[in-house]
C-alpha cells in the first residue's frame, strides 16, 4: 500500500465520519461525541514486415523475437555468437544443438510462440486484451528464450539452467491452430545419448489460459543431485497500462502460497532481494496489475524461491521491475514431473477454474476489513456484474448497482431522515436544557438523554445508512481500481472505468488533485453540494440545520466536505466516482420523497 493510497483512505474515512457528524441537526448532542510516464514498453514499436529476410543475420535474432507480430514466425537458422556462449553444463551443453526453431500455437484466446531455446514459450499474445494504446497484450518481456526454466545440480557439479540449452523440436511444423474445444501438444527433447534425454511435453487448450507441462528425465535420475530441481518463470512481465510508474509499478510482485497463507515479495527501492520458503508449496506467481503467470505442481514440493530486482525508484518511468518465481520439486520414482501453469488475466472465473486461492492476489480491500470486503466481492459484487454482463454495459450496471443498494437501504434511510426531523423539532427544548444547566454539564447531559428517551428519538439514527454503506464504498474503491472486470470498459466520456476519467487539464498542478480533473468526480461533487443544501435547508416545515453558535460552522463544513471529496476521489477509478454520483443522486430523490411524506403527515395531524 503506497503513501497516496493510505492518505486517501484516511481522508475518506475521516470525511465520511465527519459528514455524518455534521449532517446531524442536533449539534448539542453530537458535540458530546468525538468523531475520528509513462514509459510504455516499446516491444511492438519496432515492428517490421513479418515476411522480411528469411536469412537474418545472427545479431537480428533478439530483435525479431521482440516484435509483436504473433502470427507468422520464421525459422532462424542459427544462434548468434552471443547466444552460443553459454555456461558450461557438461553433457547437457554437449547435447544442445545449433539450429533454432519457432512454433506458433494459434488458439481462440491467444497466440503463443514457442522456441527451442529453453524449450518453452517466448511470446504469449492475447486476442481479447489490449494495452492502454490498443495494442495486443504480449506477456513476456524477454523474447529471446523460453520464459520457463528448469534448474538442477548435476553429479558432475554443473549447475544446469535449461533456458541456456537448445532443444530439438519434436513437434513438426512451425504453426498449429486449435479450436475452442480442442487441445494440442508441443514437444521438445534434449538428446544426450541413445538412452538419456530430457523431454518436455506442453499441452495447450483452446478454451483456457492454462498450460500443462510433463517433464521426463529418461536415464538421467542419477545425474540430478538430491533428486530435485527448480522450475520457474524467469522473464519480466510487460506492463500494459498508461503511466506504469503510477498505475502498475506498485502491483509488480512475486507470490508464493504455502501453509494456507499467501506471501509476497515486493521491492520499494532499487536493488535485489530474494526470499526462500521451505515445505509444501501450493503455487508461485509473478504479476502486473491485471495479468499474471502462476505455477503449481502435482509432484512433492520442497520449497519455493522468489527473486525481485528493481533498477531505480518505483515512481520513475524508466525503472525496470523484474520478478521471478520458482518452485522446488522432487522427481517421481519414474523420473517425471508434471506442472500446471496459468498465463493470463487476473479474472475471477478464470482463476477459480485454475486454483481458487490465486484470486487472493487481487486487492479487494484492506486486510483489517477483509472479513467483510471479501464476502461482499465474492457473493455480491462479482455475481451481480457476472449476471448483468450479458444484458448491459458496465457503466449502466454500476448505475443499477448503486440504485439497488439505495433501495435495500431505503428503510434505514427513511428512519434516518425521520430521526433527523425529530431532532430538529427538539431544538427549542434542548436549548432550554442548555440554558437551565449551563453551569452543570453532567446534569445537562442527563436531562438531554431523558428528553431523547421521552420523545423516542435516537440521536445517532441519522448515522446508520452512511455507516452501513461505508464498507461497501471502501470495498468498491479497491475493487474497481484493481479488478480486470471493468478494465477498458467505456461509458460516456470515460474510456476505462478502472482508471480516472480526466476531462479537464490544468496549466498547473494542485496538491492531492494533480493537473487534471475527472468528469464523474465533478458531477459527484455537485450532487453532494445539492444534498448538503437539501439537508441543511429542508425538512418538515422547512428550517435550517441547527441553531446556536455552532450552526454557522456546521453549515460551512457541510459545503466543505464535497469539495474535499473532489480532491480525494479525483485520481480514483471512474467506476467508483460513477457509483457514488448515482448513490448521492438517488439519496437526494429519496430525501425529497421522505420530507414530502412527513409534511403531509404533519398537515394531516394539524387538521
Amino acid at each position: 500500500m503506497d503513501r497516496n493510497t493510505i492518505t486517501g483512505f484516511i481522508l475518506i474515512f475521516l470525511v465520511m465520519v465527519a459528514w455524518t457528524y455534521y449532517s446531524m441537526p442536533s449539534e448539542q448532542e453530537l458535540q458530546q461525541r468525538q468523531a475520528e510516464q509513462a514509459r510504455q514498453d516499446s516491444i511492438a514499436a519496432a515492428q517490421a514486415d513479418s515476411q522480411q529476410q528469411k536469412q537474418a543475420q545472427a545479431e537480428d535474432l533478439a530483435q525479431q523475437q521482440e516484435e509483436s507480430q504473433q502470427d507468422e514466425e520464421e525459422t532462424t537458422p542459427r544462434l548468434s555468437q552471443e547466444q552460443e556462449e553459454k555456461p558450461e553444463m557438461g553433457i547437457f551443453s554437449e547435447a544442445s544443438i545449433d539450429d533454432t526453431t519457432k512454433l506458433v500455437v494459434h488458439s481462440p484466446l491467444y497466440n503463443a510462440t514457442f522456441t527451442n531455446v529453453g524449450a518453452g514459450p517466448s511470446k504469449i499474445t492475447f486476442k481479447d486484451y489490449e494495452t492502454w494504446d490498443h495494442k495486443p497484450v504480449q506477456m513476456i518481456k524477454d523474447t529471446t528464450e523460453s520464459a520457463y526454466s528448469l534448474g538442477f545440480l548435476t553429479s558432475e557439479n554443473y549447475n544446469v539452467e535449461t533456458d541456456n540449452l537448445v532443444f530439438e523440436q519434436v513437434t513438426p511444423g512451425n504453426s498449429i491452430s486449435i479450436g475452442k474445444d480442442d487441445s494440442t501438444e508441443v514437444k521438445y527433447a534434449l538428446n544426450i545419448s541413445d538412452d538419456k534425454r530430457l523431454i518436455y511435453t506442453y499441452t495447450l487448450f483452446g478454451d483456457s489460459h492454462q498450460i500443462k507441462l510433463d517433464v521426463e528425465f529418461e536415464g538421467l535420475q542419477r545425474q540430478i543431485i538430491g533428486g530435485n530441481f527448480d522450475f520457474g518463470w524467469k522473464s519480466p512481465l510487460n506492463f500494459t497500462e498508461k503511466n506504469p510508474a503510477t498505475t502498475e509499478a506498485t502491483y509488480a510482485k512475486a507470490y508464493v502460497y504455502t501453509g494456507g497463507e499467501m506471501e509476497q515479495l515486493k521491492l520499494s527501492e532499487a536493488g535485489r532481494n530474494t526470499q526462500d520458503y521451505n515445505g509444501t508449496i501450493d503455487w508461485v506467481s509473478t504479476r502486473t496489475k491485471f495479468f499474471a503467470q502462476i505455477i503449481k505442481t502435482s509432484n512433492t514440493t520442497e520449497g519455493a524461491h522468489l527473486i525481485g530486482e528493481q533498477s531505480g525508484e518505483t515512481e520513475l518511468s524508466t525503472t525496470e521491475h523484474r520478478y521471478q518465481s520458482f518452485i522446488t520439486t522432487d522427481l517421481s520414482q519414474q523420473g517425471t514431473a508434471s506442472f500446471h501453469m496459468f498465463v493470463g488475466p487476473l479474472d475471477y472465473y478464470a482463476l477459480q477454474d485454475y486454483e481458487g486461492t490465486t484470486y487472493n492476489m487481487v486487492d479487494t480491500g484492506y486486510s483489517w476489513l477483509s472479513w467483510l470486503s471479501d464476502p461482499i466481492v465474492e457473493y455480491l459484487v462479482i455475481p451481480y456484474f457476472g449476471f448483468v454482463d450479458g444484458y448491459m454495459g458496465y457503466g449502466f450496471a454500476i448505475i443499477l448497482f448503486a440504485v439497488l443498494i439505495k433501495m435495500v437501504l431505503y428503510p434505514l434511510t427513511k428512519k434516518s431522515y425521520r430521526s433527523m426531523a425529530a431532532m430538529k423539532e427538539l431544538q427549542p427544548k434542548m436549548q432550554e436544557i442548555k440554558e437551565k444547566y449551563e453551569d452543570d454539564p453532567e446534569k445537562q447531559q442527563k436531562a438531554t438523554m431523558k428528553l431523547y428517551k421521552e420523545e423516542g428519538v435516537n440521536p445517532l439514527g441519522g448515522c446508520l445508512p452512511n455507516l452501513l454503506q461505508l464498507p461497501i464504498l471502501i470495498t468498491l474503491w479497491r475493487f474497481f481500481q484493481n479488478s480486470i472486470m471493468i478494465r477498458q470498459q467505456e461509458f460516456l466520456w470515460a474510456s476505462d472505468l478502472s482508471a480516472p476519467d480526466y476531462i479537464l487539464s490544468l496549466p498547473f498542478s494542485v496538491p492531492f488533485l494533480g493537473d487534471q480533473v475527472a468528469g464523474f468526480v465533478l458531477l459527484m461533487t455537485a450532487a453532494m453540494f445539492a444534498q448538503s443544501k437539501l439537508t441543511g435547508g429542508m425538512g418538515p416545515g422547512g428550517g435550517g440545520g441547527g441553531s446556536g453558535p455552532g450552526g454557522v460552522n456546521m453549515k460551512a463544513l457541510q459545503y466543505v466536505f464535497p469539495f474535499m471529496l473532489l480532491f480525494i476521489f479525483n485520481n480514483f477509478a471512474a467506476g467508483l466516482s460513477l457509483y457514488y454520483l448515482i448513490y448521492n443522486v438517488v439519496s437526494i430523490a429519496q430525501q425529497l420523497i421522505i420530507y414530502r411524506q412527513m409534511d403531509k403527515e404533519k398537515e394531516a395531524a394539524a387538521a
